[in-house]
């Protein structure tokens, strides 16, 4: 048997704790008192550890169960200023091309689970795991970039920990699953009041025993482009200034962080300058082999709550009964003395 936790233990830390203090204290008071409320705080009390034992969520391992669908897609998408600068296909900017990629992602993996990480001066799991396609479709539709006004830089490690987390838990949930990471960037790390020109991919090389395959889409050119800036009103006319020349200021794709990145996950790099098709990349990933290592069969956790949540029914039934009747008694002993 293992714990999941529903809650994380901090939480139910913060809110068991006092309640079992409560009880106890309750139950040590009431059995030095002899005033017959015993039974009903070690009701209580088992009440408050049932509810604990949910959050903690025991799970034990389910019979073997043929897998079917076990494809995860995991999407990393950088909306920084700088994926606004304009010099893809073109003029365009950078996330008309990342639009267009999420689209032929989903084409080129069907009937998958999909999740969307974003990340500008802050990452954020946008998207958990899915098989609404149209979810994702619409969420690509939507997609802008950072408001200028909060931008905190660049930095190609900031979603880093969220990935992380997003990982571990698929993991934790479907250990028998198949990972892929798409990871789409133009790789610039600038300074910022939250980021730092030395920040470094290095530290994905920790996941990629978690993941099966994917690749890192790059966006940008060498020459660069100028950024439009954007705020609560959307995209306006006037381009980002670089404040220290007073000139608008230019982006410019930084393929060799984006290579040590691909090479730290293991996966390949592929430079997106144009709204081709990704059905090639997609036919390099043999999802069907990585199926038969040994993941097409598994004994996933099955949580084992609901003896747990039936007990917690019992109880309360119980406490309502009682409550009801100490009602009724007191209402007894008042008609009596009127």
């Amino acid at each position: 048997m293992t714990l999941r936790f529903l809650w994380e233990p901090w939480l139910l830390a913060v809110v068991g704790l006092p309640l079992l203090a409560v009880c106890i204290h309750a139950l040590v008071r009431s059995r030095r008192d002899d005033d017959g409320t015993q039974v009903a705080w070690w009701r209580r009390l088992a009440m408050v550890v049932a509810v604990l034992l949910i959050g903690a969520t025991p799970a034990i391992p389910g019979e073997a169960d043929e897998v079917t669908s076990n494809l995860e897609v995991y999407i990393v998408v950088d909306r920084t200023g700088s994926m606004a600068a304009e010099d893809f296909d073109g003029s365009q900017p950078r996330l008309e091309g990342v639009r267009h990629d999420l689209r032929e992602l989903i084409a080129a993996f069907p009937g998958s689970r999909y999740s969307i990480i974003a990340w500008d001066s802050t990452a954020s799991r946008q998207l958990p795991l899915t098989t609404d396609a149209r979810a994702v479709e619409t969420w690509a539709q939507t997609l802008a970039q950072e408001n200028s006004n909060y931008s905190a830089g660049s930095a190609i490690d900031r979603p880093l920990f969220t990935l992380t987390r997003t990982l571990e838990r698929g993991i934790e949930q479907h250990p028998e699953n198949v990972r892929l990471v798409f990871f789409l960037s133009d790789g610039e790390n600038t300074d910022g009041d939250d980021s730092s020109v030395d920040a470094s991919p290095d530290g994905y090389a920790d996941l990629r025993p978690y993941v099966d395959g994917g690749a890192v889409l790059g966006y940008g050119t060498t020459t660069g482009g100028q950024m439009k800036v954007s705020d609560w009103s959307g995209v306006g006319d006037d381009y980002i200034t670089d404040y220290s020349t007073g000139q608008p200021a230019i982006s410019r794709i930084n393929e060799a962080n984006l290579r040590a990145l691909a090479d730290n996950l293991g996966v390949p790099y592929e430079h997106r300058t144009a709204p081709t098709s990704l059905a090639g990349l997609a036919s390099g990933i043999d999802v069907e082999a990585k199926r038969m290592d040994g993941r097409a069969e598994t004994s996933a956790l099955r949580d084992v709550t609901w003896p747990l949540a039936w007990i917690v029914a019992g109880l309360l039934a119980w406490e309502a009964y009682e409550q009801l009747r100490r009602l009724r008694l007191l209402g007894g002993s008042h008609a009596q003395r009127t």
